[in-house]
């Protein structure tokens, strides 16, 4: 499969948050802000793209040969824990405001499904190393594009008077719908693209 393909699959026609609806949690949580959802989207990234690479080699070196598939779950969600602690360590360090503007939505993504259903999908799909990669940065790619998207809706919508009864979250999932079906007209656009 194309590299092309799988790049603008994840980030445009499977999101994962407008296609598959997984990640919702620190979608809706981290959207406050710009600054604050592009903090977030650099460590879920990182998380992303380096949990992609370790659990294809965890499923293809250590869990296969052993016969050990049904650890798959566990495993991947140890290596991604792991890699959640790095990132936390590090924005301590290097940034301390957005780590503590994150709060407890640092450490969920441990628990974001995204994560964890990009590394099973890669190794479901047959992927190649570089194929798991790529499709980790793309997946990671289209959940950044769409938490930035929707953080700088929500921070216009402070200068906008929205009824009470709409305020808060019935508004953020009236606005992920809409989002969801303007990403729909993605798949006829790359259709071409994915046609084998």
């Amino acid at each position: 499969m194309s590299y092309v393909a799988i790049l603008l699959g994840g980030i445009l026609v499977n999101n994962f948050i407008f296609a598959k609806f997984l990640g919702l949690c620190p979608f809706v949580g981290v959207s406050k802000k710009v600054d604050t959802a592009t903090g977030m989207s650099m460590a879920v990234i990182f998380v992303m793209a380096v949990a992609s690479a370790v659990t294809w080699v965890v499923q293809r070196y250590i869990l296969d040969p052993f016969d050990l598939g049904y650890l798959q779950t566990v495993a991947f969600i140890l290596v991604i824990a792991g890699l959640v602690q790095f990132v936390e360590m590090f924005m301590l360090k290097a940034s301390p405001g957005l780590y503590q503007a994150l709060g407890i939505y640092l450490p969920l993504i441990t628990t974001n499904c995204a994560v964890l259903g990009v590394a099973i999908l890669s190794i479901r799909s047959n992927y190649g190393f570089l194929e798991a990669v790529v499709n980790g940065i793309a997946g990671a790619l289209g959940w950044s594009l769409a938490v930035i998207l929707f953080a700088g809706i929500r921070e216009r919508w402070e200068l906008t008077d929205i009824p009470k009864p709409l305020q808060g979250f019935p508004s953020a999932l009236i606005a992920t719908g809409l989002m969801a079906i303007a990403f729909f007209g993605f798949q006829g656009l790359f259709k071409s693209l994915f046609v084998k």
